[in-house]
């Protein structure tokens, strides 16, 4: 009964948030709502857990998940150790579960997209007055254009802007429509759809090809599983 109680009452604050029209710094406002710039970041994920004392699923279970000729549960994983060394501040926060991002998306007044809100923020522009080259009202097949340079994906790519065997700092990689980091690569993102116990994840990770970044390519995954190359971010409205 407390978990239903404590449920309602972070309903309640997205709710409140989105009546007030109130968007949080860093957030892209794109039509009827606006979502993070970026996924979220360790730092601000541990100043949420340190407001709650949480103590996070892959904390309490020993380690998040890396696959390795099938997954491996890694002891010290969590968001602030996502390959076993310490994360940067800056880092995106992976090892967290479907709930744990819903939770922190609803304390912040929001909550997290829907598909339908991902494919249209990761793919077609809407800024008045779009940067980079982007052209308002233009749907890419890349969340960064038209070709999937500037993404971190599998490997690196040096010539392609991508330098990193891992995840990559937030803001680091090359900025996308709408002025959004990281919609394809980096890590997985959790959305709000749901399939029995699983949820759906979308935009592909530094695990995965160009591929597995259009829109086509979302994938289920268990809501309760916490994974190295698992994120989020959240929309507000």
């Amino acid at each position: 009964m407390e978990r239903c109680w404590r449920w309602a009452g972070l309903v309640g604050l997205a709710l409140a948030g989105a009546a007030q029209g109130a968007v949080p710094e860093g957030a892209v406002v794109i039509g009827g709502f606006a979502i993070d710039a970026t996924e979220v970041t360790v730092e601000a994920f541990a100043r949420h857990a340190a407001a709650r004392g949480l103590q996070t699923a892959a904390e309490r279970e020993g380690g998040g998940h890396e696959y390795v000729g099938g997954w491996q549960r890694r002891p010290g994983w969590s968001y602030r150790s996502p390959s076993g060394t310490p994360a940067q501040p800056t880092d995106p926060a992976a090892h967290l579960t479907w709930f744990e991002a819903r939770d922190y998306c609803a304390a912040r007044g929001g909550r997290l997209p829907t598909l339908a809100e991902w494919r249209e923020a990761a793919f077609t522009e809407r800024r008045a007055a779009p940067s980079d080259g982007y052209e308002r009202g233009r749907t890419y097949p890349f969340p960064v254009g038209e070709k999937p340079a500037g993404m971190n994906l599998a490997g690196t790519d040096p010539a392609a802007g991508d330098v990193w065997e891992r995840h990559a700092p937030t803001r680091a990689t090359r900025r996308g429509v709408n002025g959004l980091h990281d919609m394809g690569g980096n890590l997985w993102e959790w959305l709000a759809d749901r399939r029995g116990g699983e949820a759906l994840t979308a935009g592909g990770s530094w695990w995965y090809g160009p591929a597995q970044t259009r829109s086509e390519a979302p994938q289920w995954k268990e809501a309760g599983f916490t994974a190295v190359y698992i994120g989020f971010r959240c929309v507000y409205g």
